[in-house]
């Protein structure tokens, strides 16, 4: 159960706070929700409280699990580059079975998916869809170490991308990281 003021996380959307709990009569019957403000976007939602749990709300992650979630990062990719079918169809598979873990909410495999993206981005150019699902799982992830650890948003993106700056690939030199991911999406 959740109070007023708790923070939590909704699943593919991000940190939002509990603003009200509030009762309505809907067909006749009374039915609790959660009001959730969202820290990071301009958006308000109404969750029946019955739902929560189904659609994965859950409270930030401990610091334990954040401690695991740079420890992901520093590992290699699931899968290596040129096992990738990186035809139309390989993509949309991908792109699938990626929004399906983010919409699961769980911060590690948001993680693993970021840290694969991020690989991909050192060896090719990324897609459009391959950019933006890179931009909004490393804005899930700011969002929510954000609140764990209580500090600025920008210490939390220079973090995330530490594992990333410098990565040496067999037969490859050194190559930096590329900047193309959007700071201005909101503080």
């Amino acid at each position: 159960m959740v109070n007023v003021h708790d923070k939590v996380v909704y699943p593919g959307h991000g940190v939002a706070e509990v603003e009200e709990i509030t009762d309505k009569l809907i067909g006749g019957s009374k039915v609790s929700f959660v009001k959730l403000v969202f820290l990071f976007k301009d958006m308000t939602i109404l969750v029946p409280i019955y739902n929560l749990i189904s659609i994965g709300v859950r409270l930030p992650s401990s610091h334990a699990v954040v401690e695991t979630v740079f420890n992901e990062l520093r590992k290699k990719p699931e899968r290596k580059l040129d096992a990738l079918d990186f035809t139309p169809s390989g993509w949309n598979k991908r792109h699938k079975e990626y929004q399906s873990r983010i919409q699961t909410g769980n911060i590690v495999e948001i993680a693993k998916i970021y840290r694969d993206l991020m690989h991909t981005s050192q060896q090719k150019d990324l897609s459009f869809g391959e950019r933006t699902l890179l931009q909004t799982t490393e804005e899930l992830l700011v969002q929510e170490i954000q609140i764990v650890k209580n500090t600025e948003r920008e210490l939390v993106v220079q973090e995330l991308r530490i594992p990333f700056k410098q990565i040496v690939f067999e037969g490859h030199a050194t190559m930096e990281v590329p900047v193309f991911i959007s700071e201005a999406t909101s503080a």
